[in-house]
């Protein structure tokens, strides 16, 4: 048994962690979370993640949810993938949060909104859309000056914003294709073998339930019950 074990679910956040584990070449063990089918409330998950999301690690026996924080532990620990110069640190520590606080909720929001709501709120959906437009924007922006987030060097910055690119054509049906150097960073990252084995694991036949239909709302979305 692996010392690191990978609580996971193929969905953006967890997408972040698998990429940076196949990255750093680490052996690991993935404890499949079946989100559909609500095992990420049962007693024993939360034990793990109080917060009951996906992922979550346990490295070494110390437990780390959030998948920001997750970057955040393995690269600090491997010394890999966050700079050690500190202009170049503290970018990357900037456009991690820039993925975590913004890119990352307002799509996830984005996509609740568009796709599985039980009402068609045009300002909801207006507002998201918007939020997930504007980000991608700024990271566009970002993207003409430097090839990386960061800057000059690949890190978990741009790991985190390739979890969440992969699933933009959710949030938006044009995808990324209004983006060019935001799309062909994600084609960079994705031609990676460590991505390609990330995507792998996405495909792996764990016999989650993928398909959403009124069982899943009920337990994705207790509070509208």
């Amino acid at each position: 048994m692996a010392s690191l074990v990978f609580h996971f679910h193929p969905s953006p956040n967890p997408m972040k962690v698998a990429l940076l584990l196949e990255e750093l070449g680490l052996d690991y063990d993935v404890a499949p979370v079946d989100t559909f089918r609500g095992a990420q409330h049962d007693p024993a998950y939360l034990a793990v993640n109080p917060n009951g999301k996906v992922p979550a690690i346990l490295d070494d026996g110390i437990v780390v949810f959030d998948s920001n924080a997750i970057l955040l532990h393995l690269a600090s620990k491997h010394g890999k993938f966050i700079p050690t110069d500190a202009a170049d640190r503290a970018a990357t520590l900037s456009w991690l949060m820039f993925v975590a606080t913004g890119l990352s909720p307002f799509s996830g929001q984005a996509v609740h909104f568009w796709r599985m709501a039980p009402e068609d709120l045009a300002y909801a959906k207006n507002r998201y859309r918007k939020e997930v437009l504007r980000h991608y924007a700024v990271m566009e922006r970002r993207l003409k000056d430097v090839p990386f987030l960061g800057g000059a060097e690949y890190s978990i910055a741009d790991m985190a914003a390739w979890g969440w690119m992969g699933y933009a054509h959710y949030a938006l049906d044009e995808g990324l294709s209004d983006y060019p150097k935001v799309e062909a960073l994600f084609e960079t990252i994705s031609q990676h073998p460590a991505a390609r084995r990330a995507l792998d694991l996405k495909g792996r036949d764990f016999g989650l339930k993928l398909e959403f239909d009124a069982d899943v709302a009920r337990v994705m979305f207790p509070q509208n019950v």
